[in-house]
């Protein structure tokens, strides 16, 4: 729901040797931690595509991205640029491209997935990467889940890694722009506590239609 092109790698901040925790735990009740996410019966999802009710209580694991994960994240991504209406990326990505651009490129801090326990499905992914003209200390942040997901709390369980790891890279702060039509993305980054930064307008797209785009941020 954020988006971040390619850019050099400038600044302090550095990907390499940097933490990336397996796993989260999560409280529940009586305060037993678990080292997953489960969700309730009768959540929907916000982030992508209609609201539909969960089936059936889930799991995530979030863990990071690795290169096997490519070609499913490509068919991710993919889908939600062929529906359009919540995403600024216009062209489809080849699996080798997007790893370049939002996975391990030398652009990017750091990214995960959030996969289905049961089934082994990707659910969706959240990366980090560097952005000409933000603060120093500052990375861009882009979150997407799949289309036809029935799952609730994908990215609000990526955005806890995210913060966890973002904190032990001594990041200050994160950036998300958010077309200023997805009222799906911007609610959620509003929700992990982004506040409003900026607003370009009437940035066109590539049929000429003008459309904002909202500069969220959040201080760390």
């Amino acid at each position: 729901v954020g988006g971040y092109t390619e850019a050099k790698r400038t600044g302090r901040l550095m990907r390499e040797n940097q933490p990336h925790p397996r796993s989260l735990s999560f409280k529940g009740e009586g305060g037993a931690q678990f080292g997953r996410l489960f969700k309730p019966s009768g959540s929907t999802n916000f982030l992508s595509g209609p609201n539909r009710p969960i089936s059936k209580r889930m799991a995530l694991n979030i863990r990071p991205v690795e290169p096997r994960d490519f070609a499913e994240l490509a068919e991710l991504l993919n889908a939600i640029i062929r529906a359009g209406g919540t995403t600024a990326l216009e062209e489809e990505y080849s699996p080798e491209k997007l790893g370049e651009a939002y996975l391990i490129g030398p652009s990017v801090l750091f990214c995960h997935v959030a996969e289905d326990d049961a089934t082994g499905r990707l659910e969706g992914f959240q990366t980090m990467g560097l952005y000409p003209g933000l603060p120093d200390g500052y990375g861009n942040i882009a979150t997407f889940s799949r289309m036809d997901g029935v799952q609730r709390g994908v990215g609000s369980a990526l955005f806890r890694m995210t913060l966890k790891i973002a904190k032990a890279q001594g990041l200050s702060g994160i950036n998300a722009t958010i077309r200023a039509d997805n009222s799906g993305g911007l609610t959620y980054y509003s929700k992990m506590g982004f506040t409003d930064f900026s607003v370009d307008e009437a940035v066109p797209l590539s049929d000429g239609t003008p459309i904002d785009r909202v500069h969220k941020r959040l201080a760390i």
